[in-house]
């Protein structure tokens, strides 16, 4: 189905969920390695600790790609680029599952990440392209479905999968899950043309954008927060007495996280300024009741599940705001997201294990206040620009027009 033509007033459910499992698969990807280390170690007779530099490679390739490769690929057709990104996790997916040798693993991971990096620079435009500037944030909520759905129970299910059927087999079965990915964007999800020489930006014209810089300097703050908890939750959690209960706390914030992306659906395109703040002077109160009451399990549920609820549309909020600032620079501004947030995820475990190390899991919530009290100063003051007063207006550019 091709067409250059926007679908009015309705969701086109069919193509926002290839999305979706388009993020699905490259959560999945990513993070597959890290529950099966033991057999991967095995299977490639390596230790665990090198068979974990898998995780590392995959997130480095993403880093490295985003950048350049939409910068690089602004002016091909849409459609095109996605079913590039799809057909690398194919490919890098398929090596994965067949190699037996770690060195040619490793560059396997390292382009699967670079596949990951140049989807997440197009998935939040494409999903705005497809609908009316009014639904633009609605469309990007369901688009994203797939993040959150993949933290909690496609990361889990790949691991008891892979104990079952090997971890070879894991991998397998996502190269088999994006053959159906391919066919379902060749059936549902429309094409359009790229952005000619006129309408593309530099990257430092996008960047002095006014608002971009305010737009990344909450992702930085907000998801360096959530990746010190997010990281070290097992630790965290087994101070109130719940270390075998992680997936079960897991379970709890995924499930939150998802209705959190049902609320933010509904309220970004009418009160996008005030469901930011709100999110993050939520999840900072939470960090306060974590940190005065760590060592009830009970208090530990409460907090995760509301902390859930303000993660779960972090990516639709944050990328709405940022491709609505950027106007016609919203493609190389997401891709600047990627690289931002994947920092972020990297900071995340840096700072964690160093506070870990240091002060112990009862430092979590203070240093997780103090970045997101930061990070709400940014927010609230990006009133003009970044994160303005009032819904978003009809008028608005679309990504890529």
């Amino acid at each position: 189905m091709a067409t250059n033509e926007r679908q009015g007033d309705t969701l086109p459910f069919g193509a926002l969920l290839a999305l979706a499992m388009t993020g699905f698969i490259c959560i999945v990807t990513e993070t597959l390695p890290a529950g099966l280390l033991p057999q991967i170690g095995n299977g490639l007779g390596i230790s665990a600790s090198l068979a974990g530099q898998m995780v590392t490679v995959y997130a480095l390739g993403s880093l490295l790609a985003a950048i350049p490769l939409t910068i690089a690929t602004q002016s091909w057709r849409r459609r095109t680029v996605l079913l590039l990104t799809v057909v690398g996790f194919l490919v890098f997916n398929s090596i994965t599952a067949l190699s037996s040798s770690y060195w040619l693993t490793l560059v396997a991971r390292f382009f699967a990440g670079v596949s990951a990096g140049l989807a997440w620079s197009l998935i939040a435009g494409y999903a705005r392209r497809m609908v009316a500037p009014q639904l633009q944030g609605r469309a990007l909520a369901v688009a994203m479905v797939g993040t959150p759905i993949a933290l909690s129970l496609g990361v889990p299910l790949g691991t008891w999968l892979g104990g079952i059927i090997g971890w070879r087999m894991a991998f397998g079965v996502m190269s088999a899950l994006t053959l159906v990915l391919i066919a379902w964007v060749l059936v549902k999800v429309p094409d359009y043309p790229g952005q000619s020489s006129s309408q593309r930006m530099a990257l430092r014209e996008v960047f002095s954008t006014p608002g971009v810089r305010s737009v990344l300097g909450v992702v930085f703050t907000w998801m360096l927060a959530h990746n010190i908890l997010y990281t070290y939750v097992a630790p965290f959690v087994a101070e109130a007495g719940l270390a075998s209960d992680v997936d079960l706390v897991l379970l709890a914030f995924g499930v939150a996280a998802l209705a959190g992306i049902w609320v933010t659906g509904r309220l970004v395109d009418r009160h996008l300024r005030t469901t930011v703040l709100a999110s993050l002077a939520t999840f900072a109160a939470v960090s306060v009741f974590l940190g005065l009451f760590s060592g009830s399990a009970v208090a530990i549920y409460l907090g995760v599940f509301i902390w859930g609820l303000t993660f779960g549309g972090a990516a639709t909020l944050l990328q709405t705001a940022l491709a609505d600032v950027a106007g016609e620079g919203a493609d190389v501004a997401l891709s600047m997201n990627v690289v931002v947030w994947n920092s972020a995820i990297a900071g995340g475990g840096l700072l964690g294990g160093v506070l870990l190390g240091e002060w112990g899991v009862s430092s979590f919530p203070w240093a997780l206040l103090i970045l997101l009290l930061l990070s709400l100063a940014i927010a609230f003051r990006a009133r003009a620009h970044g994160f303005a007063h009032g819904g978003r207006q009809s008028s608005q550019v679309v990504a890529g027009h």
